[in-house]
């Protein structure tokens, strides 16, 4: 076959392969191009998630009519004239593919004036089909329709309607934080999904996508050194996730992610919260832009940074400084919302009242249910893999003392009840039954959007799980029953975590990996503490439970529960036996 040059159609629909994957990156591109255009309004709106429609609407600058036309064609840009331009990039896109891209595989309509008269076009995989005279308000609005009608091998790779959803909820989000000064509005099928007021008020758009909990739990930082400035809001280690996605970082405006900066951050909170739990972090960074290269991808979200470690010192110093700085010790506020009070107040005597149980009789139920959760008797009659021991004591608050006549142990009483929970809620899990504890007063789970589709998207796992879950308003659930198994006094954390391992294995969920995390967290939650004291009697409790499991030997984390110590051992260490 003779080499030819390929049509220009063609070689669009083979570029969008790599500009165009989902919804959320015709949206990327589009919002990039109102920012870059000077806009400080811009309304997304989608139909079906984006599957069906995308509509961006923008005040910018818009275009002529020559500039309208040109703009679909390849490598045509307004951001860069020559190759000098390449170590200098002020704009969040310069490539001048992504137009041309998305219009090979959807059908467009282009509406766009400087002020002047306006220019409509109307392309259908990528070619002009129709042109007229539009009115001379100043801005752009395109509309994308119907994505890869004519590339069916690709629309089968698109995800469900809420998993799409949910990552354009996430990526608007991130620009909302980026850009305080931008009013950006989000709808889906009508529905208001974010609209900020554009007025420079970051913490407020982190209120209005995160929840008050989060907002008031914030700090703002600032700091620069050689070329850097940084600047933005760090959480308070009390607010903490299972996922590293709740760490945003931008350069000059643009999304990134960059392993080592994220690597940084965690630095300076180590010791300050648990391994595998993240913060939630906007950190913008500002640099000359002939410090960075961000032409090194398509999707321009990984850039190289020149002096990457002064940049990554100064990152940590600054949050370091931060958390050291402040007292983090959690405090009860002591004012509370007269309104808030009285409207919960009134809710809980409406619901004492109709159900005719007073708070001392629903701890009584609470207590009896939870403390008749027992080893299952399935559990109980497998053959016991320890020998038969005694026990005499407790050493530190900590270390169960057994005996027997081959030598002495020391049992861990927190791993050892957490193996013994961890089998129990493990086989719960696994057999599920109709048992579980309503709530006189509902749980409320308070998410950003994105998140609030994940969970969506995946209620049925909580159904399965024996929740009694609701939505609640726009971005929040209510849960009115959870099996018997939560810990009880932490059972709206433990709720936040089984969010938290549905939201973080989203994209390769597994029920039996996902059944496994929940049974080692809600294990950890219902187990005695080191330091805790416990009865003889307790700790007898402990040691046959533990003599019962299949694996008596580790806590679901791998660590030693029992150690033992021979006879032989002791009376060599104490010179008895040589």
């Amino acid at each position: 076959m003779r080499i030819h040059l390929m049509d220009e159609i063609l070689s669009n629909m083979i570029a969008a392969g790599e500009v165009v994957e989902k919804c959320v990156s015709v949206v990327k591109e589009l919002v990039e191009n109102s920012i870059d255009a000077g806009a400080d309004e811009i309304k997304i709106e989608l139909i079906d998630s984006g599957i069906k429609k995308i509509k961006v609407t923008d005040n910018g600058m818009g275009m002529d009519n020559s500039d309208a036309h040109l703009a679909f064609q390849r490598h045509a840009t307004s951001k860069i004239l020559d190759e000098d331009d390449l170590y200098r990039i002020d704009t969040l896109g310069f490539r001048g593919e992504a137009l041309p891209s998305i219009a090979s595989v959807s059908i467009i309509t282009l509406e766009t004036s400087t002020g002047d008269v306006g220019t409509k076009l109307f392309l259908k995989g990528g070619k002009i089909i129709k042109e007229e005279i539009s009115q001379a308000r100043k801005g752009t609005i395109i509309s994308v329709e119907n994505l890869f009608f004519n590339t069916p091998a690709r629309l089968k790779h698109i995800n469900n309607l809420n998993s799409e959803l949910a990552n354009i909820v996430s990526y608007v989000n991130k620009m909302a934080l980026s850009y305080e000064n931008i009013k950006f509005e989000l709808y889906n099928n009508d529905r208001c999904l974010l609209n900020t007021s554009g007025d420079n008020n970051l913490l407020k758009i982190i209120n209005e996508i995160y929840g008050i909990e989060v907002s008031k739990n914030m700090m703002n930082i600032y700091n620069e050194a050689e070329d850097y400035i940084i600047s933005g809001f760090i959480s308070k280690p009390i607010i903490n996730r299972s996922t590293r996605n709740t760490i945003t970082t931008f350069v000059n405006g643009r999304i990134i992610r960059n392993n080592e900066l994220n690597n940084a951050i965690l630095d300076a909170y180590h010791t300050y919260i648990p391994e595998k739990k993240f913060p939630i972090i906007i950190i913008k960074i500002e640099v000359d832009p002939s410090l960075i290269d961000v032409n090194i991808h398509p999707t321009k979200m990984d850039i190289k940074f020149s002096k990457k470690d002064v940049l990554k010192n100064l990152i940590k110093e600054t949050i370091r400084e931060k958390l050291e700085e402040k007292n983090l010790i959690p405090i009860v506020e002591e004012t509370i919302n007269k309104d808030i009070y009285e409207e919960e107040k009134n809710f809980q005597q409406e619901l004492n009242l109709e159900r005719n149980i007073d708070d001392n009789s629903i701890d009584k139920i609470l207590d009896n249910t939870l403390n008749n959760i027992t080893i299952n008797n399935d559990i109980n009659e497998k053959e016991e893999k320890l020998e038969e021991m005694y026990v005499a004591g407790n050493v530190f608050g900590t270390y169960i003392i057994c005996q027997n006549n081959t030598g002495m142990y020391l049992i861990d009483q927190h791993a050892a009840k957490e193996r013994c929970n961890y089998e129990k809620v493990a086989y719960d899990l696994s057999h599920p039954t109709k048992k579980r504890i309503d709530l006189l007063i509902p749980i409320n789970i308070e998410l950003p959007i994105n998140e609030f589709l994940i969970i969506k998207d995946n209620i049925e796992i909580l159904n399965k799980l024996n929740f009694v879950i609701e939505e609640f308003g726009v971005n929040s659930y209510i849960i009115k029953s959870h099996p018997i198994w939560l810990p009880k006094g932490n059972e709206k954390e433990a709720i936040r975590r089984i969010f938290d391992l549905i939201i973080d294995t989203k994209e390769n969920f597994s029920l039996e990996k996902f059944n496994d995390n929940l049974a080692k967290t809600m294990a950890c939650k219902m187990s005695i503490k080191a330091n805790d004291a416990i009865s003889i009697e307790e700790m007898e409790k402990v040691v046959d439970d533990l003599r019962k499991c299949k694996n008596p030997n580790t806590c679901p984390h791998g660590r030693p529960t029992i150690i033992k110590f021979t006879v032989y051992e002791l009376e060599k260490m104490f010179k008895r036996s040589m």
